[in-house]
């Protein structure tokens, strides 16, 4: 089969994102239709690729030596938010702050907490995204979901929603969502949302190059309901360095590239912060951050 019109070789994936590390992927693609989604996928079932798919590159690590396959980054009409009376309809590779900020315009509430996940709606659907006490699941109504054999409409009750996951398989690209909402006065629903963006401003770290949250909130009972970030600044985390990387002081739970970090120096920082905690309180922290290629641990990572 040949390989489809736009398709790139040896495409540089640092840039895509927001810690700025990580090596190349061996194709790349910007699909704009959900045609051109399945077109793409098909090629790369026919030369048995694996299928990734960027969104903001907010909560991923990519390999030093890049990613064996194809990634796709959803562009064009794929990247739209649209008002549909007390709807807003998205392409998967609309970014979920600028659909909350949409939304709060047009008078809807429901999507508030979407201000804070600096993500995509395809993202943020397969990742089941919440922030600040808002659940996607409440409001989400339906997606698109594209694959090789085309595209199908599911429900949010189809999708496996769990802490953080949803049943997405590789080759399942999130294409569009639709989020059924509420109508409310735009002032107050603006008026939330700057207090939830100024809550997340006085908590973590901004205009650095980093990704979200580095570890979940463990659910261990010797945790005593700290949250992740809690438990590594009581371990003495904040500030702690791996080469070029290191864990913010200003909140332990987001890794910071520092001074020109590789994805090896990220690796370090969170295994040597993980045996940190385990050390002190017993728990074994486990990574919330996506990692895309293949990467090597370092040996801390496996003590338990």
């Amino acid at each position: 089969m040949k390989r489809p019109e736009g398709v790139e070789a040896n495409y540089p994936l640092a840039r895509l994102t927001t810690i700025r590390v990580g090596g190349p992927a061996d194709y790349f693609a910007r699909p704009e239709s959900e045609r051109a989604i399945a077109e793409v996928l098909a090629w790369a079932g026919s030369e048995g690729l694996a299928v990734a798919v960027v969104g903001s590159g907010s909560n991923l690590l990519v390999s030093d030596q890049g990613f064996r396959g194809l990634v796709l980054k959803l562009a064009g009409d794929l990247t739209q938010i649209e008002h549909r009376g007390s709807r807003v309809v998205c392409g998967g590779g609309a970014r979920l702050p600028s659909a909350a900020a949409r939304a709060a315009g047009w008078g809807l509430e429901g999507l508030e907490f979407g201000v804070n996940i600096p993500g995509t709606v395809g993202g943020a659907v397969r990742m089941n995204a919440n922030a600040y006490g808002g659940e996607l699941g409440r409001v989400l109504e339906w997606v698109t979901v594209c694959t090789a054999e085309g595209s199908e409409r599911r429900r949010p009750e189809q999708l496996g929603f769990r802490y953080r996951a949803s049943n997405l398989g590789e080759g399942e690209v999130v294409a569009r969502a639709s989020f059924a909402l509420a109508e409310a006065d735009p002032a107050e629903v603006k008026a939330a949302m700057g207090e939830m963006r100024g809550r997340r401003r006085e908590a973590q770290p901004s205009g650095i190059k980093t990704f979200g949250s580095t570890f979940v909130n463990p659910d261990d009972p010797r945790a005593e309901g700290r949250s992740a970030g809690q438990l590594l600044d009581a371990a003495g985390c904040g500030g702690l360095e791996r080469g070029g990387a290191r864990l913010s002081p200003k909140h332990a739970n987001f890794v910071e590239n520092a001074a020109d970090a590789s994805t090896a120096d990220v690796l370090a920082v969170m295994a040597a912060a993980r045996e940190r905690v385990r050390e002190r309180f017993g728990v074994v922290l486990e990574p919330e951050v996506q990692v895309l290629g293949e990467v090597e641990w370092p040996a801390e990572w496996g003590l338990s």
